[in-house]
């Protein structure tokens, strides 16, 4: 499986409680941008809360950042790669899949998911995983593999920090409005 459109899907709580972002950095396999996208904030009304309860982040995760965000993306993409456990539930929402990857000091996330180490000793000596809902257990190793060959000269977290920052600097512009 060769990947040349890595899609890095996030979500960011803005500081001043304001809502919550959700982004898309799609990259080639050398991890640089080809494509961003950014939802405007979600605030839950209190009703929301209540009606949805504990499901509500996962709702708004999946139908509300990750669906829409997938949609708008002119690029065919090989893969969505996640660091919070509950995008996972995109997996059942379209063809492309989604994994998570974590390193050794977090925790496997739902008993229905399947790991794998990918890399050790990534230069800072942590350990990295990749995650994916159990229903696709059978495709993790050679997503495991694609990912190890990329992840051999590339730290497969750092468009992540891109991802927050650049969240950061569309709030703040859209504040300066």
């Amino acid at each position: 499986m060769e990947l040349s459109n890595l899609a890095f899907l996030e979500s960011y709580t803005l500081k001043d409680k304001e809502g919550i972002m959700g982004a898309i950095l799609v990259t080639d396999s050398d991890t640089k941008p080809v494509e961003f996208r950014v939802t405007a904030p979600i605030t839950p009304t209190n009703f929301q809360r209540t009606l949805y309860g504990n499901v509500l982040m996962e709702h708004i995760l999946v139908e509300l950042i990750s669906a829409p965000l997938l949609n708008a993306v002119s690029l065919d993409l090989d893969i969505i790669i996640v660091r919070n456990p509950l995008f996972l539930g995109a997996n059942d929402r379209q063809g492309v899949r989604v994994v998570r990857l974590f390193d050794k000091n977090e925790n496997i996330s739902r008993e229905s998911s399947a790991k794998e180490e990918l890399l050790s000793n990534n230069g800072d000596n942590s350990n990295i995983f990749a995650e994916i809902s159990r229903q696709y257990e059978s495709e993790l190793p050679e997503i495991k593999e694609s990912l190890k060959y990329i992840a051999e000269s590339r730290n497969l977290l750092e468009p992540f920090e891109r991802l927050k920052i650049a969240c950061e600097q569309v709030h703040l512009q859209k504040m300066g409005d």
